[in-house]
């Protein structure tokens, strides 16, 4: 089961449905951890100089990780690097996850991209029905059958679904999650995790694989509004009055971050 820190609770609303992120993550065969130094990318221009800290930086020699005061964080592992940042109630013109990954390309144009995902998140917790994301996915979701009819308590489960769009490939995970929170009891939610998947032309040179990463780069408010329609339309409130009725009446924390 995922599970998720509460870093900022405040006061409840019933006009609140859900958290999201959104990550993009781009692969390239000769990226290293040492490559997202916070002297690199506030001296190169990739993040500004004014971004504060929200907690020490983590550099090694296979991993390193920068979090920052208004909600983004950069990850990098040995071929990989993932810019994330929590939503809120910002704009989708409010959002610098996608200005930070195309400086990144920018600034290393020669790179051997191999290609770039981006990874929305949405969270719906249930304080008050924690079994219904349960009975959700593995009722819903699954259908009947002698399988959930094991052990003492109800089957647990996540599903991993592919889809083939004329742009890319897109996969979605839905499983169960806690909210962790300061000093309460964690919340059951569901998290529904998609990912846009785009892969780079390897016969291209590198200035071009580059300007196909850019392009690639330039989907990502199309693919995170269609990955919420997909979640509140397709799974949310089709045909599934029930689990539809039960998010009406969740009331959950605005300003949470994945």
């Amino acid at each position: 089961m995922s599970s998720f820190n509460v870093t900022s609770a405040a006061n409840t609303t019933s006009e609140t449905r859900s958290i999201e992120e959104i990550s993009i993550i781009i692969a390239a065969q000769d990226l290293t951890p040492s490559m997202l130094s916070q002297d690199f990318l506030k001296f190169s221009g990739i993040i500004p100089k004014e971004w504060k800290f929200s907690q020490q930086p983590i550099q090694k020699p296979n991993f390193a990780q920068l979090s920052f005061s208004n909600g983004v964080g950069l990850t990098a592992q040995p071929r990989t690097i993932s810019i994330s940042e929590s939503l809120g109630s910002k704009e989708l013109s409010e959002l610098a996850v996608a200005t930070v990954a195309s400086q990144y390309i920018h600034k290393l144009p020669h790179a051997e991209y191999m290609g770039l995902s981006i990874s929305p998140k949405i969270l719906i917790p249930f304080p008050n029905a924690p079994q219904t994301v349960r009975q959700y996915i593995s009722g819903n979701l699954l259908g009947s059958g002698a399988w959930k009819k094991i052990g003492r308590v109800p089957v647990q489960a996540g599903i991993n679904l592919m889809y083939l769009l004329d742009r890319c490939q897109l996969t979605i995970n839905i499983s169960e999650a806690r909210l962790q929170q300061p000093q309460k009891q964690p919340i059951i939610a569901i998290l529904f995790a998609g990912s846009f998947n785009y892969s780079v032309n390897v016969g291209k040179n590198q200035e071009n694989k580059a300007i196909q990463i850019t392009n690639f780069l330039n989907n990502w408010k199309t693919d995170l509004e269609e990955f919420r329609e997909i979640v509140h339309q397709k799974f949310l409130e089709s045909d599934n009055g029930e689990f539809g009725q039960s998010i009406g009446e969740t009331s959950l924390f605005p300003g949470q971050t994945l």
